[in-house]
């Protein structure tokens, strides 16, 4: 028997952190073994994507250049997210943990692909990497993402409302061709509500 795999995906704001944090807790209290991990992670390269994403390290030349580098960092990074030995996902599914993501290979593409050529070569680059056996998407207006936003004390490169509006293009996209499992759920709503809906739809499909 194996973990089972669920990724948390939905722009800045929506709340994904919170609700990854309460489905590990919920899929403890039925008995399971279960972790909330995060891209980017806490190895080495993930720690360089953080850096970048709050300062400008690379001085490249124009936008375009800079998200295929972050395509670039963020799937070497994923690479050790999945198949690091000591706490890798692969590895705590092979001991029957739960994996919560917020956050995988879908916001490679949501927020990297300026073009549908960039699109499609990030979809390329991170096409090896495994399925989630769900993906659950928290689906937030943009309006309500900057208010939520505006309340930090840092933002990182890629809030901003131009930005926002093209990563949630892109995800609208990325759901409309996925053919994996997917929940789509209204962010607007409270989080007890949103935690709601993943419940019913995990007992309802026998994810639990």
């Amino acid at each position: 028997m194996t973990g089972k795999f669920f990724v948390i995906e939905g722009i800045d704001g929506s709340g994904t952190s919170t609700q990854a944090n309460i489905l590990k807790s919920y899929l403890i209290k039925r008995g399971k073994q279960a972790q909330v991990t995060c891209e980017p992670t806490n190895g080495e390269i993930g720690k360089l994507i953080r850096k970048t994403l709050k300062e400008d390290i690379f001085s490249l030349e124009n936008t375009h250049q800079f998200d295929r580098q972050m395509a670039l960092l963020f799937a070497a990074d994923r690479h050790y997210h999945i198949f690091n030995k000591v706490d890798g996902i692969l590895t705590n599914l092979a001991k029957n943990v739960d994996v919560v993501s917020t956050r995988y290979y879908f916001s490679s593409i949501a927020y990297n692909a300026n073009t549908t050529e960039d699109f499609n070569w990030i979809q390329e680059l991170n096409s090896n990497f495994p399925q989630p056996d769900l993906l659950i998407y928290i689906n937030l207006p943009v309006e309500i993402s900057l208010v939520r936003l505006a309340k930090r004390k840092f933002l990182e490169i890629y809030e901003e409302k131009e930005k926002l509006l093209r990563v949630t293009a892109n995800y609208n996209k990325i759901l409309e061709n996925y053919t994996g499992k997917v929940l789509k759920v209204d962010g607007k709503e409270s989080i007890e509500k949103v935690h709601l809906h993943v419940v019913e739809y995990l007992e309802k499909n026998d994810l639990v």
